[in-house]
């Protein structure tokens, strides 16, 4: 981005405007209920008020209740710029916009016309509800649901599939429903004039401030996304809350990726658009057939064990050229029906372009690899996707960065390692930033207890389920249920949760047994429940109060150390002279481990315990690395101590 511009006087009118905004004479002690000014919260809005006005990148930790969510949109908001606000999930940009969004916009009397945007998929496309609902092909089992839906749909503002609930747990419902970048006709779709993405986009568009969430914003910055792409270069401020998720999600975008899904849809479009559009090709039929079959093998060759694998070694494990060159010859095939087939309708022109664009992919996927690239596949029950992924994110990033004349806003409340951001700036390739971190200003050390049990094996160890849930069931006890058990894989949640089933005598929510949404209800308002869960429960959970007391964590969250992605970004970093293990692993670990110690203290009378049951945060060298990044918090190795913290409640 272009240089900041010296600091001057002007600067420190906005900054001392924010901090007296969120102060005892300020609007927000005035409106919120409850509402404490909070000195950290204040300085925040301070720096991001200066950041603003000199159009400058600030890169932040705010600790769990500095409130960073006001200290951000408040100077935002007085500022009147042009704001793009990015959140790591649909969740977080939901409670933003509906929640966030418009208490700060009335404590300020802000004139300021905000929009929400999210991707595609949120959308029902009406013109895809109106064909599935017609297709001869339709599950008598869905023809409740697509009704619901054409009701609904005949009502809704916004097509928000949110505000429908109803397919959150039928993601192939969800993709009949809706369009993709490759499926979606554009202005020749017969329903484009009430489509709800092109009506989202130009709220978007008119708006002062569109929330956004990071997926869209990065569909946007590599250009994959078009109607979007008028946003970012008119913006003045971009703000990225919880951006300890960009690295990966920026890895994600700046890939090429090819699946099976996307294949699979395809051919079912080329099915239809052939019977249409082209009823007297069948050429163009037997085509869409062989393609079929060719995935098929190919699905076949490359097994059906869930995992990631980079592309020449699995090549060299299985027998894949046979299934390779038929995959390659049909897929020529298709691309060249389509074309011919081309000017016989408009579904069957998009599918030409459609077709042409996953050929380009698998091409670029089957030469042979870029040294700064790492070809791998994933292997899903359902699905399987080949990733064409740079090693490093970081020069792809800073060219966006620097080409941009907007202020950045990086914020979350676990970026920092041991107090420094090296990991996070360098993994985006940030050179020039302003940098600060604020400490949570929960007293941890009264309010929390760390607990280390000794125990005698170490996670790779044979029994190490039955000794942590040996210790943990004392502790459990002790804390009355009322607990997140967090695991690192599925593998140790299970064992550990046919342990407890028997041996505890609370209500157990097991991650699996319901959606992630019920799970939360039901441990919200059941009494001593403990829910058992892996990644997906380790941040964005908000749990106050008394039902939350324990947060055990099963072992240090280190990545699977044969992920190709990590294993060539590994490799690369020794190649530089870099220990792998400090600049890459270790600080990946810590960041995955502060979102789990922070379900645990949530608000400012928040009591609770953290347990950690591996043993390698006392025995080696780098423990002291996590325990420097976690909140202040007493450690213990003694159960008495626990029971005491618990028995003084």
């Amino acid at each position: 981005m272009s240089a900041s511009r010296p600091a001057t006087d002007e600067d420190d009118a906005p900054a001392a405007t924010a901090a007296m905004l969120l102060g005892e004479s300020g609007p927000f002690a005035r409106l919120v209920p409850g509402f404490r000014p909070r000195e950290v919260q204040q300085e925040m809005a301070s720096v991001v008020a200066r950041t603003l006005a000199r159009r400058e990148v600030l890169v932040c930790e705010a600790g769990t209740g500095t409130g960073k969510t006001f200290a951000y949109l408040v100077p935002v908001l007085a500022s009147g710029l042009k704001a793009i606000l990015s959140t790591a999930t649909k969740t977080l940009q939901d409670q933003l916009f509906h929640r966030d969004l418009p208490l700060v916009r009335e404590a300020l009397g802000a004139d300021v016309e905000v929009a929400l945007l999210k991707g595609r998929q949120n959308y029902v496309c009406l013109y895809r509800l109106e064909r599935a609902s017609a297709s001869l092909e339709l599950d008598p089992r869905r023809v409740p649901q697509l009704a619901h839906l054409e009701r609904w749909a005949g009502n809704s503002r916004s097509g928000d599939l949110e505000e429908a609930r109803l397919l959150d747990e039928d993601p192939q419902l969800r993709a009949l429903v809706t369009s993709t970048t490759d499926n979606c006709l554009g202005q020749d779709c017969p329903r484009y004039e009430d489509c709800f993405v092109a009506k989202a986009r130009r709220a978007a568009a008119a708006a002062d401030v569109v929330v956004v969430n990071h997926h869209l914003l990065f569909a946007d910055l590599v250009l994959r996304e078009t109607g979007f792409a008028e946003l970012l270069p008119h913006a003045d401020v971009i703000v990225l809350d919880e951006a300890h998720k960009v690295p990966d999600i920026a890895s994600t975008f700046f890939s090429h990726s090819l699946s099976a899904q996307q294949l699979g849809s395809l051919l079912r479009d080329a099915r239809i658009g052939a019977e249409d559009e082209a009823p007297d090709m069948p050429a163009l039929k037997a085509a869409v057939g062989s393609l079929e079959r060719a995935l098929g093998a190919l699905r076949d060759a490359c097994g059906n064990q869930p995992r990631r694998v980079d592309w020449p070694t699995l090549c060299e494990e299985r027998a894949l050229p046979f299934a390779v060159q038929a995959f390659d010859e049909a897929l020529a095939e298709l691309d060249a029906m389509l074309e011919l087939a081309a000017g016989r309708g408009t579904l069957l022109a998009s599918l030409a372009e459609r077709m042409a664009d996953l050929r380009a992919r698998w091409t670029r996927f089957s030469a042979v690899g870029e040294a700064e690239r790492v070809r791998w596949v994933e292997i899903g029950a359902r699905n399987l996707t080949l990733h064409d992924t740079p090693v490093s994110v970081a020069a792809d990033f800073a060219q966006h960065l620097g080409l941009s004349q907007a202020a950045w806003v990086m914020t979350s409340a676990t970026l920092a390692v041991e107090g420094r951001f090296e990991h996070f700036l360098g993994a985006l390739g940030i050179e020039h930033a302003r940098q600060a971190l604020w400490a949570s200003p929960f007293d941890y050390a009264h309010q929390a207890l760390l607990y280390v049990p000794r125990l005698t094996r170490e996670p790779r160890d044979r029994d190490f389920e039955r000794e942590l849930v040996e210790a943990a069931l004392p502790v459990l006890r002790a804390s009355q249920g009322r607990a997140f058990f967090l695991f690192t894989s599925y593998r140790s949640l299970d064992l550990c949760a046919a342990l407890l089933r028997d041996a505890l005598p609370y209500p157990l929510l097991v991650q699996g047994e319901a959606p992630r949404s019920e799970l939360l209800r039901r441990f919200q308002t059941t009494d001593n429940a403990v829910l058992l869960g892996t990644a997906t429960f380790w941040e964005g959970v908000d749990v106050r109060g008394e039902r939350l007391s324990l947060v055990i964590i099963d072992k240090l969250p280190f990545g699977v150390p044969d992920d190709p992605v990590a294993r060539a970004r590994s490799a690369a970093l020794a190649a530089a002279g870099e220990n792998p293990f400090r600049a890459l692993t270790l600080p990946e670990a810590v960041t995955t481990l502060k979102q789990g110690a922070g379900r645990l203290i949530r608000d400012v009378d928040d009591r609770g315990v953290l347990m950690i049951g591996d043993v390698r945060l006392r025995r080696k060298s780098y423990g002291r690395t996590f325990l420097a990044s976690l909140p202040p918090m007493p450690l213990t190795e003694e159960l008495a101590a626990v029971q005491a913290f618990f028995a003084d409640a």
